[in-house]
């Protein structure tokens, strides 16, 4: 499959669904408008506008434009990117009615036609998969690194992944499998075990200290 190295950031889950049947990246949601109040997840797309870059793709409407200006004042320019879908009536066969503007959203949109608006927004393709690329001159971090980090599978799991969110300033409420796609994009194994080190030799003391 296609991948792209920018993130991609969506308006809700069942268009990062579609995305992800298009090509293979990381690709966040904005929750519609839940982004206007979500300080963490404003956090989180400016970290990864600096790191990979931002390509924009929400749906041809009204609303998605107030997104798209949004986003605009959270990164710098030379970090974000817009890939327009055309605008195409229909309704999506899961909805009951069509929209306020009764336009298809970037769910209802074929796998070309996401392809092609990623492309005409200068997007970074390559063949293979993220997966693919990670392990060519940098090692990934895996679901065993988070077990043996005590990450997941300990009684405690869940509070160390709350200390790692919280140093790195990720929304408290992503999950682990998410969480993993962040960091991958974020950093490599290495400097993975190194944080890990250092956050919890910190915690320790700290505790040890009180």
């Amino acid at each position: 499959m296609t991948r792209v190295r920018e993130v991609i950031v969506v308006e809700g889950k069942y268009d990062r669904i579609r995305v992800l049947s298009a090509v293979d990246a990381l690709v966040v949601e904005t929750d519609g408008f839940g982004i206007f109040r979500d300080k963490e997840k404003a956090a989180l797309l400016r970290t990864l506008a600096r790191e990979r870059g931002l390509v924009v793709l929400t749906d041809s409407d009204a609303a998605g434009f107030v997104i798209r200006d949004h986003l605009n004042g959270l990164v710098p320019p030379e970090q974000i990117r817009h890939a327009y879908i055309p605008e195409c009536p229909g309704k999506e066969k899961r909805k009951a009615a069509p929209s306020r503007e009764g336009l298809l959203g970037v769910e209802g949109m074929d796998s070309t036609v996401i392809l092609a608006a990623l492309r005409r927004a200068g997007a970074t393709f390559s063949e293979g998969s993220v997966e693919g690329e990670q392990m060519q001159g940098r090692q990934k971090i895996t679901k065993l690194d988070f077990y043996e980090a005590g990450l997941t599978g300990a009684a405690n799991s869940s509070v160390r992944r709350a200390h790692l969110l919280e140093r790195l300033g990720l929304p408290h409420r992503l999950s682990a499998n998410r969480l993993l796609e962040v960091l991958n994009a974020l950093m490599d194994c290495s400097a993975f075990w190194e944080l890990i080190g250092e956050l919890f030799t910190e915690k320790e003391r700290c505790e040890e200290a009180n």
